[in-house]
Formats: C-alpha cells, sequence, structure tokens
C-alpha cells in the first residue's frame, strides 16, 4: 500500500495548501484466475481483487475546476468540471474524465471542483485493469463527497459504460466489477449476463498466486479485441437457427453448441466460439474443484484456459506462451495460464511456496533467453475491493 503522508506531501506540492480536507480512497488491480473473454460473451469469469492498485487524494476546490495529476507520468491538466470532452491528448486522464462524464450523463452535478491525485502501483498495460481501478476509485470518491448513493454493482456499471463510449474500449464488466465488488481472500464467481455473483473463499493452502508480467505492452483499444468481439456476434447469428433466442454465446451449455456448431460457416468463428463455451465450462468446473479443495484439478483447468486462448481464440502471443511454457516446468506448478485480454501483458501461476523463488529465477531466466525481455514477478495476495483509507 502507498505511503499516504507522501502522497499527503505530493497533493500540497501539485495543488497548494488549503483548509478543505484531502480525503484518500483506494481501488485494487485485478487478476482473473480463470474465464478469459467469456465476460463480454454473457459467461461466467472468476477474477479477484489484488492488494495493491490506485490510490486516489481528492480535495474540493473553491471553483469548478478539475485538477488532475498522477505520481505516475508527468502530464496533468485542469480542466472545468462542467466541460468536459475526449482529448487524445489528455492520455490517461481520459478515464477519470470519462467517469466525471458519466455522471453528468445520468444528472449528477457537481456542487465543486476537485483536485485528484492518482498513485498508481499497477504497471501500466500489464492486463491487470490498471485502468478500470482509475474508474472505480473516481466514481466511488466523486460520489462519497458528493453525498450520492454509493452502490458498488453501479459504480462498475458506471465505469465500464465510460471506457466502452468515452474512451471507446469495448471491455466487458469483469475488470471493474472485480475491482468494486472484491473481498479479502475471496474470489468473485460472477455471471456477466445477469450481474449474480458469490464471493468464494479462495484457500490456496502452502500455493501462492504468481503474476508474471511479461513487460510486453499491448494496448487494447489496437489490439484484435473487438475483431473477437465481432467473431463472437457472428458465431450468435448463425446458432440462431438452432436458437431463436439466442443473444449471447454464454447462453449456451456445452451439450447445445456441440450440437449445433456445425451450423456456423466460417471455421474461424467456430474455433473463437468453442473457446468460449468451453472455458465458461471451465469455470464451472473450477467452482467444483475448489468447493472439494482439489488445487491440483484446479492447476489444471488453468492450464487447459491458457491451451484454448492459444490455439483456439489466438490471444497469447511469444511473450505469454513462452512464460506460461517456462512456468509449467518448474516443479511445484500446478497451473499456468495468461490473464486479462492477452497480446501480452500477464500470466497468473499457481506455486507452491517452497518453490517461489526457483520459479521467480528459473522462469526469468528461460523467459529472457527466449524473447529479450526482462520479466516482472509478484507474489499476490486477495484484497478488497474499492474503499476510503482513512
Amino acid at each position: 500500500m502507498a505511503n499516504i503522508q507522501e502522497l499527503n506531501k505530493k497533493f500540497v506540492e501539485r495543488f497548494g495548501e488549503s483548509e478543505r480536507t484531502i480525503h484518500v480512497f483506494h481501488a485494487p488491480g485485478r487478476v482473473n484466475l480463470i474465464g478469459e473473454h467469456t465476460d463480454y460473451n454473457g459467461g461466467y469469469v472468476f477474477p479477484a481483487a489484488l492488494t495493491f492498485g490506485t490510490t486516489l487524494l481528492i480535495r474540493k476546490r473553491d471553483d469548478k475546476g478539475l485538477g488532475l495529476a498522477t505520481t505516475n507520468f508527468p502530464k496533468t491538466n485542469v480542466l472545468s468540471v462542467e466541460k468536459i470532452v475526449y482529448d487524445e491528448a489528455d492520455d490517461w486522464m481520459n478515464y477519470p474524465k470519462g467517469i466525471v462524464n458519466e455522471m453528468h450523463q445520468q444528472g449528477i452535478t457537481f456542487s465543486s471542483g476537485y483536485d485528484l491525485l492518482y498513485h498508481g502501483e499497477i504497471p501500466n498495460g500489464s492486463g491487470l485493469s490498471s485502468s478500470a481501478s482509475i474508474e472505480v476509485v473516481t466514481a466511488f470518491a466523486l460520489l462519497t463527497l458528493e453525498n450520492q448513493p454509493v452502490d458498488t454493482v453501479k459504480i462498475a456499471l458506471m465505469s465500464q459504460k465510460s471506457e466502452n463510449e468515452f474512451n471507446g474500449v469495448k471491455c466487458g464488466i469483469m475488470d471493474q466489477f472485480a475491482v468494486a465488488n472484491g473481498k479479502k481472500d475471496h474470489a468473485i464467481l460472477l455471471m456477466c449476463d445477469t450481474l449474480e455473483y458469490d464471493l468464494v473463499p479462495f484457500n490456496s493452502g502452502s500455493y501462492k498466486l504468481v503474476i508474471g508480467n511479461t513487460n510486453k505492452r499491448r494496448g487494447l483499444v489496437d489490439s484484435a479485441y473487438n475483431e473477437r468481439r465481432a467473431q463472437c456476434e457472428q458465431a450468435v447469428q448463425d446458432l440462431k437457427a438452432a436458437h431463436p433466442e439466442l443473444t449471447l454465446l454464454g447462453q449456451l451449455s456445452l451439450e447445445q453448441f456441440n450440437a449445433s456448431k456445425h451450423l456456423i460457416k466460417d471455421e474461424v468463428v467456430s474455433k473463437r466460439a468453442q473457446h468460449v463455451v468451453e472455458e465458461i465450462d471451465r469455470v464451472l468446473k473450477s467452482m467444483d474443484a475448489l468447493k472439494a479443495n482439489d488445487l491440483q484439478a484446479f492447476g489444471q483447468l488453468m492450464n487447459g484456459s491458457h491451451d484454448s486462448l492459444r490455439d483456439l481464440y489466438e490471444v497469447t502471443g511469444d511473450e505469454l506462451d513462452a512464460m506460461v511454457d517456462a512456468a509449467r516446468k518448474v516443479p511445484g506448478v500446478l497451473g499456468a495460464r495468461m490473464t486479462g485480454a492477452g497480446f501480452g501483458g500477464c500470466t497468473v501461476s499457481l506455486v507452491h511456496e517452497d518453490s517461489v523463488e526457483q520459479f521467480k529465477e528459473q522462469v526469468g531466466k528461460e523467459y529472457n533467453e527466449k524473447t529479450g525481455l526482462n520479466a516482472d514477478f509478484y507474489v499476490c495476495s486477495i484484497g478488497n475491493g474499492v474503499e476510503q483509507l482513512a
């Protein structure tokens, strides 16, 4: 967790002294344990909030200005809280701007302007949801300080909408939902179509979650993300011949899909759909494995997820595959897979605590030899969703 006293000093350096109170909020990053590219298909996902994320210091202003700054990048700006438009030159600031814009759309007016200083501990472009973390902490803080109702499910939806419409990234609901609703030592079984969810205790015993950052930057907007979504929508159109009521792939069971997949005309589209339906089935099987305390079976399902993302959905790429291959060679690793949208970003592995140091050394060395890139590793704990800090 960030050093709040240090951040207070930076806040005053940037925005000056004031009698007004500086409030502190925190939203985590997230890791998805299994269930990838199922969220926008209305299926199940199984994410967890991390203990590191984005800390926000915020203070009311005497005017209607919106001061935006971060400890991570030099770029800062002061805008009007009442006049918000997307501007590519504003870079990361378009995420908080998107939230202010969405609050305007929902008829929420601001009693004053605000100064906001963000401190991000999530590596940018790593696939651990730095954008969702910024969106959710901004929405939570502004609603709190404007004495508006604070509903974390609605905050997740507001954050997703602002990312979809203001920032043009057609992401599903998972990232924002996990960041807003996470709970320490629990993962979230979320049905993305209905937003029904369960907090599932994640008792990993002597096993640790290790996130490996490939340090291969990936831009979601320019990746093949939107193309995959279109392919899934095409599969739904083709399958309507057998299931006229179908609107999302997640509404089909594996048996139903296997019986009607011959209706999908394009071979590539068929592979995409197969991944989605089988991946949802893996998520449900992983619940049974966790209830039975069978981490071995959970690890096998993680492996199956990665292999499907590599072969059927084709979103892994050389770096993620190299890291997963290296991870699976280490004794004490039960499972390893990419996490997030793919095309770079991170892997998540379930590693015995006695093997963690060997894992970092061996995987780091082999990954560097194969790709020329240096990996970073984080041994993770599962933390709470968005909250106000004392």
